[in-house]
């Protein structure tokens, strides 16, 4: 993926967690692509990224529409996530990760210090993070051998804020959203270590324990949805009928 389609991904992932759209608005290319002042290809291709994600759906008659969640299904996929992590974690520690996979992994972790310790993270940095984000967990996933897992998770990264990186929003300001960020890239220091060592069941408490953050914020939303709206208006998708 390149950078400026990254960054387009991040901008349109970020409106539609901001509230910026409501269930069943038509997202045309166009005028998507002059309001974040890029061109259509890179809008297309995060659409079709976004498509995957499960956080729009295809409109009759072509292009896509927003879709609206129910706090179930969400949930759901975040907590079926972290135990196919977990476990894939797990396995590569116990099976012993090659060198080479460890200086890749290493390097994402090298990444995602340089952004996220800067004084003040802008988007650009925001991007770079989750490109680090999405290829420190596929590295694992991969790395681990077992197929079926990534098919699992392919499946599952198809379901709305459940694929790695979904979940990862500006907060309500830039800085909460940069500890935020420090707090979770601590834990991919942590499950390096725990693969390092051969640590199988520490790293997949890890990788169980990573997403944890995200489920405990839907709940919070879900237990005050006023507040929940006012700090993250993406809450504005969710069904929230559809208990946990």
């Amino acid at each position: 993926m390149d950078s400026q389609q990254s960054r387009v991904l991040v901008q349109l992932r970020d409106m539609i967690l901001k509230g910026e759209f409501v269930p069943g608005e038509r997202l045309a290319e166009v005028p998507l692509a002059e309001k974040l002042g890029a061109s259509r290809t890179p809008v297309r291709l995060a659409l079709t990224s976004l498509e995957h994600e499960g956080l729009i759906e295809s409109a009759p008659g072509g292009g896509y529409r927003m879709r609206q969640f129910t706090a179930r299904e969400i949930a759901d996929a975040i907590r079926l996530r972290g135990l196919i992590e977990g476990f894939a974690a797990r396995l590569l520690a116990e099976q012993g990760a090659p060198r080479q996979l460890l200086r890749e992994l290493q390097e994402c972790l090298d990444d995602g210090d340089r952004v996220v310790y800067k004084a003040q993270m802008d988007l650009d940095d925001y991007a770079a993070y989750v490109e680090m984000n999405d290829r420190f967990h596929r590295l694992i996933l991969e790395g681990c051998g077992n197929v079926m897992l990534t098919r699992m998770l392919e499946l599952l990264v198809g379901q709305p804020f459940a694929a790695p990186s979904a979940m990862l929003p500006m907060q309500s300001n830039m800085e909460e959203g940069q500890q935020w960020m420090q707090h979770a890239h601590r834990t991919h220091h942590a499950i390096f270590q725990a693969i390092e060592r051969g640590q199988g069941y520490r790293a997949q408490a890890l990788g169980e324990e990573h997403v944890e953050i995200a489920r405990m914020n839907l709940e919070y939303a879900l237990e005050k949805p006023e507040l929940a709206v006012e700090l993250m208006p993406s809450m504005r998708l969710v069904d929230t009928k559809g208990r946990l």
